[in-house]
């Protein structure tokens, strides 16, 4: 079973950019947010999570094309690739989400980054921002334009749940990592 630890190591050999390890986190803590929620492995969520984007920075326009072959090397199930992969579904590939997981981590990769963008706009960062008022962001198409909102709310579909709903679980998951995301107080 994948760990963080082994997440963290395969990530590192693949990527350099400081906002993509960021976004590891971002889905990192979501994935354990939601993990909890649907009473599953939280560190095993945690750590798909991180690892979701493997190959991007090194193949930015043939996303997740490069990463069934090496993962599986590297020892991760064939459930665990499944579920990275099935992230790119209608983008890139046909891996459809079937399981809660897959279909969590497919919700969560555009929805972390609405988030992320709401959280920089606050003085005290996600420390106290209300689902309500990220919810009002995520209604405004013009803000994090390039998060794709009809995804999320596919996403959200496909686990029966609102938007609304799952985006608390990681506003919530995220502010228990808030200074590890750089989403913390301006003023600390």
């Amino acid at each position: 079973m994948l760990t963080m630890e082994r997440a963290k190591e395969l990530l590192a050999t693949t990527t350099t950019e400081p906002h993509l390890f960021l976004h590891a986190k971002n889905l990192m803590a979501a994935m354990g947010g939601l993990a909890e929620h649907f009473g599953e492995d939280q560190a095993h969520w945690m750590a798909i999570g991180y690892l979701h984007d493997y190959d991007y920075e090194q193949h930015p326009d043939e996303h997740l094309l490069h990463t069934e072959k090496p993962l599986l090397e590297a020892g991760l199930t064939e459930e665990e690739v499944r579920c990275i992969l099935a992230h790119g579904y209608g983008i890139i590939n046909d891996v459809e989400p079937v399981t809660v997981m897959e279909k969590c981590l497919f919700t969560v990769d555009e929805l972390t980054g609405i988030i992320q963008a709401a959280a920089r706009m606050r003085p005290a960062g996600i420390t106290d921002m209300e689902v309500s008022s990220l919810m009002k962001k995520f209604k405004d198409k013009k803000f994090a334009a390039k998060c794709d909102r009809e995804l999320i709310r596919r996403g959200c579909e496909m686990l029966g749940m609102e938007v609304r709903d799952v985006a608390e679980i990681c506003l919530n998951a995220m502010k228990k990592h808030a200074e590890e995301l750089e989403l913390g107080s301006k003023g600390e």
